[in-house]
């Protein structure tokens, strides 16, 4: 049995006797599931342990191979277009979801009420910090490398790795080949490293996702059933509509074979919520089942993990609209146009802040005029967020793995 098919018994599972000891009431049961659930933490600090490593290591070695630093800037390039071009998509898809079926509608006043009084306090220490593009422009920029990289911050990370793989390019030959040599050793050791820690997965990924199911249940989904399936159906019909779509005609492969080749690493994004700790598992499933060299996977991959956030704007762009309609607010062409910018711009905006999806969605709803209803609509769905999170999440990381498949048939590398 492969390891894909493991962590989705593991998901299925873990919802399975999550569910049942929520529904049932089986008081014990439910504490041991909650229990359980650092376990699966556990795991989540195993596979970003070698985030760091594996992203310098491979990094490094890409852009030092390059040679000319023109291809760099031509997979670049494509990559952010790539990334641009699906997360606006994606905000379209999910603000025609909520605009045609209309979740927030309706809404009984008691209901939003009480809703709002029940999780205002998770977001009385949201506060949106005052950035500028310059600010973000300017943070790219690592003053201190060794202490991004202890931060988990990627961004910069990236950014003064490929500075210094460039820079390792121009250096002669026979010194070059050392520092390259050098650092696929790293490289390939946390490839070793992830494979003895993905044996653990399907284990791990039934404590967070029983824990999850037992402690959360279903009442906040029935009460917000309607604007829940929009975030879902609208996270599906992306990665079933755009992704395909790009996979069909960009990257060039058969759509089902793509999949089914990289479904580990969408499982485990959806079971832990998480990009950074997919990531090692993304450049794994990239390279060894698809085939795609370490040069594209290493950069898109990476870069991917922090910028492309398609399933977070997608989420954004509902939740904008629904709090708007339970608000009994106009919704417009002038609407559209700000929810589209900034959903987009605040998907990448919140990078390396804590707490950041509900940082920039506060960020958009304060865009569109809500004022003191923007923290009011926020409290809303807070209790759905971590639910949510785990669509949003594998949607992002499966548009890291299609972004891959098409930088790399573009480059000549992918059959």
């Amino acid at each position: 049995m492969n390891l894909s098919t493991k962590i989705f018994i593991g998901l299925v599972g873990g919802i399975v006797v999550g569910g049942l000891a929520r529904m049932l009431g089986v008081d014990w049961l439910v504490d041991v599931l909650v229990g359980l659930e650092p376990l699966g933490e556990g795991f989540i600090r195993l596979i970003s342990m070698v985030v760091v490593p594996l992203v310098v290591g491979s990094l490094t070695v890409a852009t030092a191979s390059l040679g000319d630093g023109r291809r760099l800037v031509g997979i670049g390039g494509r990559t952010l277009a790539y990334f641009l071009g699906t997360t606006v998509i994606a905000v379209g898809i999910g603000v025609a979801l909520a605009w045609i079926v209309q979740p927030g509608v309706g809404m009984d006043p008691a209901t939003r009420e009480a809703l709002t009084a029940q999780f205002q306090s998770d977001v009385a220490a949201v506060a949106a910090p005052e950035r500028s593009w310059l600010d973000v422009l300017v943070e790219l920029v690592p003053r201190n490398p060794v202490a991004a990289a202890a931060q988990m911050d990627l961004l910069p990370l990236i950014v003064a790795t490929v500075l210094f793989g460039v820079a390792v390019g121009a250096i002669p030959e026979e010194r070059r080949r050392v520092v390259i040599l050098f650092f696929q050793a790293i490289n390939d050791t946390a490839m070793v490293i992830i494979g003895w820690f993905m044996k653990l997965a399907p284990y791990a990924v039934f404590a967070l996702i029983a824990a999850t199911v037992a402690r959360f249940g279903t009442d906040l989904l029935q009460r917000l059933l309607v604007y829940s399936l929009v975030v879902v159906a609208g996270c599906v019909l992306h990665v079933l509509g755009t992704f395909s779509i790009a996979l069909r005609f960009l990257a060039r492969v058969k759509v089902v074979d793509f999949y089914r080749s990289v479904a580990e690493a969408p499982l485990l994004a959806f079971s832990t919520a998480s990009s950074n700790a997919t990531l090692p598992v993304s450049m794994d499933v990239v390279e060894r089942k698809l085939g795609i060299s370490n040069r594209v996977a290493s950069f898109v991959i990476p870069a991917g993990a922090t910028l492309n956030m398609n399933g977070s704007a997608l989420y954004k762009g509902v939740t904008a609209v629904f709090i708007l309609q339970v608000y009994g607010l106009p919704f417009g062409l002038e609407e559209l146009m700000i929810i589209l910018v900034t959903a987009t711009a605040a998907a990448v905006a919140g990078v390396g802040i804590p707490g950041s999806s509900l940082v920039t969605t506060l960020i958009v709803l304060n865009a569109l005029g809500l004022g003191p209803q923007a923290a009011a609509g926020i409290a809303l769905v807070v209790g759905l967020d971590r639910i949510l999170d785990m669509f949003r999440t594998a949607v992002n990381v499966t548009g890291d793995l299609t972004c891959a498949a098409y930088i790399a048939r573009v480059e000549g590398e992918y059959p």
